[in-house]
């Protein structure tokens, strides 16, 4: 049918589209389904129309017969009266409500063969957009994949780059620097203070052996004899 071969011609050179343009694959796939879904209502419309005509045909060449047997009766009628003329009237009339239910019979089963060959295209297009939808999702998916895989690489490709790896390397060189000063802070402010603690101590000690010396410079005075005169 037309309507299939345009359906395809379509289908076709949206592909190419996709393929020779830098299009937006995920728009040139939404308006390609978009159009075959319109082709798909207008293959239902042509079906329906086929249809009615199909119906029509029917009726008109039952009714066709229907009133040649009427003129049949007629002849016949006119025949018991004694009116040959009449009756051979009546039969040519007869004769042409036949060939036309005959013909309209033959264009009615032309017309059940076109109805059948539409039904099996509109079959045919509705697994095909069936297809295409399940088909326009993953490589919809597969699109946006590759461009976030696109950009990441970018996005890598710029952090490795000389200028980027030397700027991590002065941040850990200064970095380790404020730790070591840090460091160094923290061990002479303990030093110093270390140093404070031993020197009370220190004190303390001799103190306390002063004190012992003046009790012991006491005592022995006090156990001393007096010298005699």
């Amino acid at each position: 049918m037309e309507v299939m071969k345009r359906i395809l011609r379509l289908f076709r050179a949206n592909l190419n589209s996709l393929i020779g343009s830098a299009e937006d694959p995920e728009k040139v796939l939404e308006k390609t389904v978009l159009e075959m879904q319109e082709n798909l209502v207008q293959l239902r419309r042509g079906v329906a129309q086929a249809i009615a005509i199909q119906k029509r045909t029917e009726r008109q060449a039952v009714s066709a017969e229907s009133t040649a047997q009427e003129w049949y009766r007629r002849a016949q009628l006119a025949l018991q009266q004694g009116n040959e003329t009449l009756a051979r009237e009546a039969l040519t009339k007869r004769r042409a409500y036949q060939e036309t239910a005959t013909a309209l019979s033959n264009q009615k089963s032309e017309q059940n063969d076109v109805v059948v060959k539409l039904k099996q295209d509109m079959r045919g297009l509705e697994l095909k957009i069936s297809e295409a939808k399940t088909k326009k999702d993953m490589y919809i998916a597969r699109a946006r994949s590759a461009e976030a895989s696109f950009k990441l690489q970018e996005m890598l490709s710029g952090v490795s780059s000389t200028s980027s790896l030397n700027a991590f390397e002065r941040m850990e060189e200064k970095v380790l620097q404020i730790e070591a000063k840090s460091e160094a802070i923290a061990q002479l402010g303990g030093d110093d203070l270390q140093k404070q603690f031993a020197s009370l101590e220190a004190t303390n000690d001799i103190n306390a052996e002063l004190a012992a010396m003046k009790v012991q410079v006491l005592d022995d005075t006090s156990n001393t004899p007096p010298q005699q005169q």
